[in-house]
């Protein structure tokens, strides 16, 4: 077999997996606990039966690669996103894994107002806290697999970069007033770091907080 870039290996737990390779080559793995596959499959109202799963190489799917490739540049860079997007990465890799051979198995539905609302304004709250997905679902009431797919139904975007994006406002409104430090408004926004807000500032807004700080003169 020729392995190309973005060739998935999927592996049971129990299972041996693993192949001879004529030359060297780099690989990334991920390993998503049985409770997370079982807790999601249930969340899923049963329908993904995670026994289902078997041993499959030179598997072929953006969405899994795209969803590694993620975290990989997250745990590169320190990994500065945090728990929420870590959980959120794991828990929509089980997602796509119980539904390789079968229609969709989400089922379909959204968020009441009212939880919508206890989400939003949790989040308001607790810009400056780490968020976690788990956190969140119970703010809402419903499971953490449902709560991603309807946010993004009532949203447009992701929990996880709705979140980014009510930070790097938030933050943009204190570099605004000028009388704090650029870390100081990380720590108060949630970031990292102060590069972890330039960076997300950046994609976000097209400037960084220095950029920001010169237009305001």
């Amino acid at each position: 077999f020729v392995r190309r870039a973005g060739d998935i290996d999927l592996v049971p737990a129990g299972e041996e997996g693993g192949f001879e390779a004529e030359r060297p080559f780099e690989t990334m793995e991920i390993v998503l606990p049985p409770a997370l596959m079982e807790r999601v499959a249930a969340e899923l109202g049963g329908k993904a039966l995670i026994s289902r799963l078997d041993t499959r190489h030179l598997l072929r799917d953006q969405r899994i690669e795209h969803l590694a490739r993620a975290l990989q540049s997250d745990l590169a860079g320190g990994a500065p996103s945090g728990s929420l997007f870590a959980d959120s990465i794991g828990a929509a890799l089980a997602v796509r894994l119980l539904g390789l051979d079968g229609p969709d198995v989400g089922r379909v539905n959204r968020l009441s107002d009212a939880q919508l609302k206890r989400v939003l304004d949790h989040i308001e709250t607790a810009l400056h806290e780490p968020l976690s997905i788990d956190r969140l679902s119970r703010v809402a009431g419903a499971s953490s697999s449902h709560l991603r797919t309807w946010f993004k139904a009532a949203m447009g975007v992701t929990l996880h970069r709705y979140v980014l994006r009510r930070r790097v406002e938030r933050a943009c409104v204190l570099l605004r007033r000028g009388d704090l430090g650029t870390s100081e408004v990380a720590a108060l926004t949630g970031f990292a770091h102060q590069s972890h807000l330039a960076h997300w500032m950046r994609r976000e807004t097209g400037q960084t907080p220095r950029d920001l700080r010169r237009a305001q003169k």
